[in-house]
């Protein structure tokens, strides 16, 4: 599980995943600029910098990595890697400090070209909301035709992101299921206006990797995967 707040990676790893990298992690300590044991050491402001690993991984680690999140200037830390051996109570830890939303969305390919979006400054995927009682799978089909004109046929499953955002003074917390799909109709492709999406357009890879110059980390960890899928 991996959460973007303010745009910066979170990742959870389970007691499966524990061993393998701390091994790794005294094996090659250049990839995390700090290492803290959480029962040795309590998580404080000044650990928060470049990227940084916790290892036993509490729900009141969680708490206070939020707490400091939400209320420090931390501009000069990259990531954070948390290793939990209850990794279950770590995530509803997580999710309990938060107003979940769930929302789905659509890698949407035409040949070798992706349809990205330019919404309110960045390049974005199509995505949105689920209605009450409406699928993941429904919605993201839905929202790419509403949000861009372009029809579309749902393939595979690519990935779930987290990010976290502040609306009307509340902490959301939003669950976006993404899935790959094919283009079968875009003759009526236009910007949905009133979502503030500005611009429409099919990228090769070369034009999408510059476009994700200027984009979210979500976005480039949901391009990132789906890329994998597709060179498997």
């Amino acid at each position: 599980m991996t959460i973007f707040i303010d745009d910066r990676p979170i990742h959870l790893k389970g007691a499966k995943q524990a061993a393998k990298l701390q091994g790794e992690a005294v094996a090659n300590q250049l990839e995390y600029d700090r290492i803290i044991d959480a029962r040795l050491d309590g998580l404080k402001l000044n650990a928060l910098k470049g990227h940084l690993l916790v290892l036993n991984a509490t729900p009141g680690t969680v708490e206070k990595l939020v707490s400091l999140l939400n209320n420090y200037n931390v501009s000069e830390l990259n990531s954070v890697t948390l290793v939990a051996v209850e990794k279950k109570a770590v995530e509803e830890k997580f999710k309990s400090l938060y107003k979940v939303v769930k929302a789905a969305g659509g890698v949407v390919f035409k040949g070798d070209k992706m349809l990205l979006i330019f919404r309110r400054g960045k390049w974005d995927l199509p995505k949105g909301k689920l209605d009450d009682g409406e699928s993941s799978r429904v919605a993201a089909v839905r929202e790419v035709e509403e949000e861009t004109g372009v029809k579309a046929a749902l393939e595979n499953r690519i990935c779930t992101t987290w990010h976290t955002y502040t609306l009307n003074g509340s902490r959301i917390l939003k669950r976006t299921k993404w899935y790959q799909m094919a283009c079968l109709d875009d003759s009526g492709m236009t910007p949905q206006v009133d979502e503030d999406i500005e611009q429409i357009a099919w990228m090769d890879a070369k034009k999408t990797a510059l476009a994700m110059t200027n984009s979210f980390s979500s976005i480039r960890f949901v391009i990132d995967s789906v890329n994998e899928k597709v060179n498997e």
